[in-house]
């Protein structure tokens, strides 16, 4: 029996440039907790940080791989182009003057009835403030710089820049329970099946000039979707493979379990559990204070943290 759709986006990875600019952007002026400091499974030389509300919950959750020597990459077909956060449509002029107040330039929008504030952040990562009347519930992070009435309310959207529809919209309607929402121009919004969950909307643009897209600063890594249990996941798995879709084994990420595959545009997905969660490894109101390792690099914890460089998380002042 294939499983009910994703309830809505679990995390979204990017790749940022110097990791104490990443954290004084993200912290310091979005006002999300850093809720964990670990290392790249794959490059433990290097962080792998994660941002969200006060307790990390699924659907609140930016993280980043921060290359400091990582060419720029280049938006494009194949790839996520930007992320979405929720906030309240009140909360707009507020941010419009926090944002320019550090010198980030604020260009403004209207979709789908709900306005829309776009800026990169310090290393070119395309970011949405949506204000909108259907908030998620999370759990705001008292110690935020941002109070609660304006603060981020997790996940809004994410949104992919395709060449062609037909491929794409087949894997989120036919083998992942998502349905045809509503449509903008190029814009096609897919919407899943969490009705109070964050993050419930994936966007697709269709522009069939678009050149392709490059990994590398200021670009997203891949999106992930939620799977409730281990249980849900392995049922994904099992009906995607059905499905013809090449699929990797579970992995296991301390924090949650993946799965990952590539959707016909070329987008890496990912499908995460909720559970373990982050407190998992140190107490809820001391996450992200400390680094955290995978098991197998605890024996060279020194050297990691040699090559390391510290994370300034002091207020961020944006390059004139």
């Amino acid at each position: 029996m294939a499983p009910v759709g994703p309830i809505g986006i679990h995390h979204i990875t990017a790749i940022s440039s110097f990791p104490d600019e990443n954290v004084g952007f993200y912290q310091q002026v979005l006002g999300l907790r850093l809720v964990k400091q670990t290392v790249n499974f794959d490059d433990p030389y290097t962080y792998h940080l994660y941002y969200g509300d006060a307790g990390g919950t699924p659907g609140t959750i930016l993280t980043f791989f921060p290359w400091d020597r990582m060419p720029g990459g280049r938006p494009g077909a194949g790839m996520m182009v930007s992320t979405a956060f929720a906030v309240s449509r009140e909360a707009l002029s507020y941010w419009v003057q926090r944002l320019n107040g550090t010198g980030i330039p604020v260009q403004k929008a209207f979709r789908f009835g709900e306005p829309v504030l776009e800026f990169k952040d310090p290393h070119g990562l395309t970011v949405e403030l949506i204000g909108t009347e259907n908030l998620p519930s999370i759990s705001h992070w008292d110690e935020s710089p941002v109070d609660r009435l304006h603060g981020i309310r997790g996940f809004h959207s994410a949104t992919a820049l395709q060449s062609r529809l037909e491929g794409t919209q087949a894997l989120l309607t036919n083998s992942m329970g998502m349905v045809l929402h509503a449509s903008e121009k190029n814009r096609y919004r897919f919407k899943m099946n969490g009705a109070s969950s964050a993050g419930q909307y994936l966007d697709v643009v269709v522009d069939r000039s678009a050149p392709k897209g490059r990994l590398g600063t200021g670009t997203v890594h891949h999106i992930a979707f939620r799977a409730k249990t281990d249980r849900e996941q392995m049922a994904w798995q099992a009906h995607l493979r059905q499905a013809g879709v090449n699929v990797t084994e579970v992995r296991d990420r301390n924090y949650f379990k993946s799965i990952y595959f590539h959707e016909p545009g070329g987008v890496l997905f990912e499908i995460a559990t909720d559970s373990p969660g982050f407190a998992i490894d140190e107490p809820l109101e001391r996450l992200g204070s400390s680094l955290m390792l995978p098991a197998n690099y605890e024996g060279i914890r020194e050297e990691i943290e040699a090559v390391l460089p510290p994370l300034q998380t002091q207020a961020f002042e944006h390059a004139s």
